[in-house]
């Protein structure tokens, strides 16, 4: 399967990330776009709420020059953390009071949020979302029932 290179780049910090315990969606730059834009808050200007897709002056600057982060605009950026939020079970955008899960840093409900996020990175380059394990168990039974079907 091609990929591109923002992509790659992407999912290894992550993944990085995740297996280092230092995935935070608490903390702007150990969250998900804090991990891919390697550990740096600027993006965190681009949006007045943390959770919130839409632009800021500064965001909505940066987007129609053109301007890139390790590859990606300002509201790609934002949708890739309203996403890894949202998955992780946020209630969004973040303000005080809003739901929280109890632990954000247990391991499953990152996995939730890489999950959604790289099923995201996915659509937005085109790519067969590699997460999409049904594909493994469809072989499976194909096999086995190949299999079956032979010995009758």
């Amino acid at each position: 399967m091609k990929t591109t290179k923002r992509f790659d780049m992407a999912v290894q910090k992550l993944y990085t990330a995740f297996h280092e315990n230092t995935l935070n969606p608490e903390c702007c730059t150990a969250c998900a776009v804090g991990n891919i834009l390697d550990n740096n808050d600027v993006w965190k200007n681009f949006t007045d709420c943390h959770g919130s897709s839409k632009l800021t002056y500064v965001g909505q600057v940066n987007e129609a020059f053109g301007k890139r982060f390790n590859g990606y605009t300002p509201a790609e950026l934002l949708n890739i953390e309203a996403i890894f939020l949202g998955a992780c079970g946020f209630k969004l955008p973040l303000m005080q009071g809003s739901k929280r899960p109890i632990n954000p840093t247990d391991p499953n409900i990152l996995f939730n949020g890489l999950e959604a996020t790289i099923d995201y990175l996915c659509r937005i380059d085109g790519i067969e979302n590699i997460m999409d394990y049904s594909k493994i168990f469809i072989e499976e039974v194909l096999k086995k029932n190949e299999t079956t079907s032979q010995v009758a």
